[in-house]
């Protein structure tokens, strides 16, 4: 099975004025895409893994029987292809709240501010190049948290609810340094909660 660049369910200038749209079709043509060809490139060396599902992928890594290089290639590209993927999921120009998840998230941190303001502060200071993210836990406990470059959930045995891209090139087009006026923004275009 060979990954292709998903589409998008809206246009680059979709977000605007909260994510831009040259920022948009640079990280999702550009990022993504390279993501998905290196992604490509290290599973063609293994036939037995390319119809493996890449959550599986992600779930089984530390089992894989790969060269340690292939390992962190399958963690950074097949891990870059899946959360950037996610990450265009959660988003859209229109919310269709959740109230099942928002009254789970109340439930759990308090209040829907409270979650806002752990998830935004996680994001904010996430030091360096990652993510941060809503999870499910193992024992279905919800839990936010900044991950590493690519890395998933998924292969800390967690799923993915929800996530914020970290990386300088999903925001440094329009708010360059200032991370944290990006994650604020980026509430309003979250699809749910």
């Amino acid at each position: 099975m060979k990954y292709e660049l998903p589409k998008l369910a809206y246009s680059y200038d979709a977000l605007e004025p909260f994510i831009d749209a040259k920022t948009m079709e640079v990280h999702h043509s550009k990022h993504h895409q390279t993501y998905t060809d290196k992604f490509n490139a290290v599973l063609e060396k293994y036939p037995v893994l390319q119809d493996v599902p890449v959550e599986q992928l992600l779930k089984d890594l530390a089992k894989l029987e790969v060269d340690e290089k292939d390992r962190n290639a399958i963690r950074n590209h097949g891990g870059g292809y899946l959360n950037h993927k996610f990450f265009w999921e959660i988003m859209a120009p229109k919310k269709e709240v959740n109230e099942e998840l928002k009254s789970e998230v109340e439930k759990e941190f308090g209040s829907f501010e409270n979650f806002k303001k752990l998830f935004s502060e996680t994001a904010a200071n996430h030091f360096g190049s990652g993510w941060a993210w809503l999870v499910r836990d193992e024992n279905s406990k919800l839990k936010v948290y900044g991950l590493n470059n690519q890395d998933s959930p998924l292969s800390l045995g967690h799923t993915p609810i929800l996530c914020l891209d970290v990386w300088e090139h999903a925001y440094y087009l329009k708010y360059q340094n200032r991370r944290a006026e990006y994650v604020e923004q980026w509430w309003n275009v979250l699809k749910f909660l």
